[in-house]
């Protein structure tokens, strides 16, 4: 499944510009830390019906690019 970078947006009127999924309030850093805690993809969707399997890989890629670029940038 390839991510889809339209599903990430940042609004300075939601959450306080922090990266979410588009059209949610809930923040890249949410999925991440659910998965994180052991929620498995099914568990996610679940308990957020509004959210996808596309919106869960793309939360990944979008941090793992953001990661990138500020080891790029550090270096």
């Amino acid at each position: 499944m390839i991510a889809n970078s339209n599903l990430i947006s940042i609004d300075s009127q939601i959450r306080f510009r922090t990266p979410c999924i588009s059209g949610t309030r809930i923040a890249v850093s949410d999925v991440l830390r659910w998965l994180a805690s052991g929620m498995t993809h099914a568990e996610i969707l679940k308990d957020f019906p509004q959210l996808t399997e596309q919106a869960i890989f793309t939360a990944l890629a979008f941090s793992a690019n953001r990661e990138s670029m500020i080891l790029t940038i550090l270096t």
